[in-house]
This record gives C-alpha cells, structure tokens and sequence, in this order.
C-alpha cells in the first residue's frame, strides 16, 4: 500500500489544532479510536468520495464501502494504490496493521484480512477521520 508518489503534508501539533475539531485531532493525530456506530457517516447508499479530514487527499470511493457489521465504516480497497500507507502497530497488546493517510501520516484506522472479493481485505475507518464528497 506505501507510494512513492506523495505529496507530504507537515503541520506542528498547534497548526493541527487550529484546523481539526477535538475528536478529530484526538483520532488522526494521536491515533485514537471513535466509539464503534458513532461514525459520521455510515450510508452506503451514497455514491462519491471519502477524504482525509487532515489534508483532503482522496482514498476511498463509496463503490469500495461495504457493510462489515463492526460499527465502523469499512471498505475493500482505497481509491489507488498509495492513497494509504500502513505501519505495523503493537498498542494494546495486539499486533495489527494501522492505516494512515499517505499525504499527511494522519491515523485513519487499520486494515484486517477478512473482508469481502475482490481483495479480501477490511479497511476499518473512523468515520471522523474521513469527509465525504457527493458525486
């Protein structure tokens, strides 16, 4: 999933601040996790474009978003190869693949191997983490 065709986003912690709510600063600048169903926006009837809050990069579109019952919005692949990069994340004594934006390294969730075809893959996201853009 890493690129090497990325535009880095390098912002202090207080510019940060400045632009992102609290729950948002809180999950994509120090990996937290929202509360499973809370999620902005879990309607897969919509069609269009999910963003990083932080930078606005796109990475997935809704045609990849699926239903995985997990309370969180998930989705089988990005928008494009390198869209995300994933780091390997040991916290809460779990060893599982964390997802960040590629542009700006903001947290957006972690990726499990039991999703549906074509890739088998689930790209669980905090749905604060993400803007949706209507096609």
């Amino acid at each position: 999933m890493s690129d090497t065709k990325t535009l880095k986003v390098n912002k202090t912690k207080d510019e940060w601040r400045e632009i992102l709510t609290p729950e948002q600063f809180r999950i994509t600048r120090e990996h937290g996790t929202e509360r499973a169903f809370s999620s902005p926006d879990f309607d897969l009837s919509k069609k269009g474009t999910y963003h990083c809050i932080c930078c606005d990069r796109p990475l997935y579109r809704s045609e990849a978003k699926f239903n995985s019952g997990t309370g969180w919005p998930s989705f089988y692949e990005p928008i494009e190869a390198g869209a995300v990069t994933d780091h390997t994340d040991y916290s809460y004594g779990m060893t599982r693949t964390e997802i960040r934006c590629a542009d700006c390294d903001a947290h957006l969730g972690h990726v499990f191997p039991d999703g549906p075809p074509p890739t088998g893959l689930r790209f669980c996201m905090n749905g604060v983490a993400l803007s949706f853009d209507p096609d």
